[in-house]
């Protein structure tokens, strides 16, 4: 699995903490620079076959088709492509014109992930989108009509300029558009925001974590009673429209990403991660080296991590992967922890898994905390 991480955006959006830059001034270095990553590091993946390609970042959409073609070709140039492969490129309703989507339909991208947050300007404004509630229902409707039929929206809940109805009114949106998977978040208050700041300043109202309970209980039955199977806490999707590479990510596979502040892991103990400076990045791979750290995990640190993403799936956590895996200290205190959640239902184990009943799921992290061990 490989993963783009393209570090521009047109604004910066009111609850984004993640790595990006408003300037395109550096964009012709950048994309060297990845190139010359992406032969740096090639034989860091095990498998040559990908199974999956996606651009995240930042906003992928603001690079012309002819950049992204140019990415894929430097990829074909030292992996091969799996005939299923999902390729997916993360784009803003507003870079979907006719003119983009013509030439996306032309290329190897197969998977749109749109950035649509809400269907309501409200929020939009709250949110400082670049779009507006005309487009993000517009670039859907474009999308299709160039042929993109897998489409994954992101939705956010709990917003302080949204309600109940305007919670259920998106939803309703996302059926009437027959759009077959959806990720949707809670309004999270990340420091050094923003949203933060304006929330000090008493500018706008918090998020009402019971409020937001309410949304994602809803949410989860009105989806599972269109069609959608509720396979990550977060992720919704039609059968045959699970995502491929958050599916890799949260079943421990091996990834390899590329770009400033992108991370890596070879699907056992190591992980390593970028530095988040554009023009850091950049020097260096001009220089033939690579700016990233990497640590090697512990076997605390492999556990703990097997149960926060394990957890959080409908398909939990694998307990005879985890006897083959785990000293038996690390076994004996598991199981210690998990007896009295078990007790009370907070925890199930179903054929052979460890699982979070569903409606525990918006609880789902503490949970999967509370059996750290430290």
């Amino acid at each position: 699995m490989l993963y783009l991480h393209i570090p521009f955006c047109k604004q910066k959006c009111s609850y984004c903490n993640f790595h990006f830059s408003t300037s395109l001034t550096f964009k012709d270095e950048m994309l060297g620079a990845m190139k010359k990553e992406i032969f740096l590091r090639k034989d860091e993946l095990q498998s040559k076959t990908l199974k999956s390609l996606y651009f995240g970042g930042g906003t992928p959409s603001i690079l012309k088709v002819d950049e992204l073609n140019a990415l894929i070709d430097e990829v074909l140039k030292y992996f091969a492509f799996d005939p299923d492969i999902e390729i997916t490129l993360e784009a803003n309703p507003d870079d979907l014109d006719a003119q983009f989507l013509k030439g996306l339909s032309q290329s190897p991208v197969n998977r749109l992930s749109i950035g649509t947050q809400s269907f309501f300007d409200e929020d939009l404004k709250l949110m400082n989108r670049a779009h507006n509630a005309g487009q993000a229902e517009d670039s859907i409707k474009r999308a299709q009509d160039f042929g993109f039929e897998n489409i994954s929206i992101d939705l956010i809940y709990g917003s302080p300029t949204s309600d109940f109805e305007i919670w259920k009114e998106n939803l309703n949106k996302t059926i009437e558009f027959q759009v077959p998977h959806i990720s949707s978040y809670a309004l999270t208050v990340e420091p050094k925001t923003a949203l933060n700041q304006w929330i000090q300043q008493r500018k706008v109202a918090a998020p009402i974590e019971a409020e937001q309970h309410a949304e994602f209980s809803y949410m989860v039955d009105f989806l599972k009673d269109h069609g959608f199977d509720h396979y990550e806490i977060s992720n919704f999707g039609k059968p045959g429209f699970h995502s491929q590479h958050n599916s890799a990510y949260w079943k421990s596979k091996e990834y390899l990403g590329i770009g400033p502040s992108a991370h890596s892991f070879n699907g056992w103990n190591e992980r390593s991660w970028n530095i988040a400076n554009n023009l850091r990045y950049i020097d260096a791979l001009n220089q033939n080296t690579l700016a990233k750290e990497s640590e090697i995990l512990t076997e605390k640190e492999q556990f703990n991590e097997m149960m926060m993403i394990g957890l959080r799936t409908m398909w939990g956590v694998d307990l005879q992967q985890m006897e083959g895996k785990f000293s038996d200290i690390i076994q004996e205190e598991f199981q210690k922890n998990i007896a009295p959640k078990l007790e009370t239902g907070i925890l199930i184990i179903e054929n052979g898994h460890l699982k979070i009943p569903e409606k525990h799921w918006f609880l789902a992290d503490g949970i999967a905390s509370d059996l750290f061990i430290l």
